[in-house]
């Protein structure tokens, strides 16, 4: 259908009615008026909300498992210096390289 039809036809339409005395005497200004005293939501603290809601859920599930760290029961195998291992892990790819410039 033709949209400049159709709004013809209803804009007709709208206009072959009577006015009602039901409204009252500016109703719609009065609607558009509280409609721009609205507050705009501020998106920023919904954000800054839901950041300190993560936080403290972060910290309350790290202070969980650091409890859970602190009084588990040591395991049977010795304690390891976890440092110590991490260094030669990383570093195994270098000792890897010396030893073949060596054999040349």
């Amino acid at each position: 259908m033709n949209l400049a039809e159709l709004e013809r036809k209803l804009i007709a339409a709208a206009r072959s009615c009577p006015v009602s005395e039901k409204v009252p005497y500016a109703f719609e200004q009065r609607v558009m008026a509280h409609l721009r005293e609205r507050p705009v939501p501020d998106v920023r603290s919904f954000w800054a909300r839901a950041l300190w809601r993560a936080a403290a859920s972060c910290v309350g599930i790290m202070l969980l498992l650091a409890a859970w760290s602190f009084f588990s029961p040591a395991s049977a195998t010795p304690a390891t210096d976890l440092s110590q291992e991490f260094e030669n892990t990383v570093l195994a790819a270098v000792d890897q390289a010396q030893s073949a410039d060596s054999l040349w």
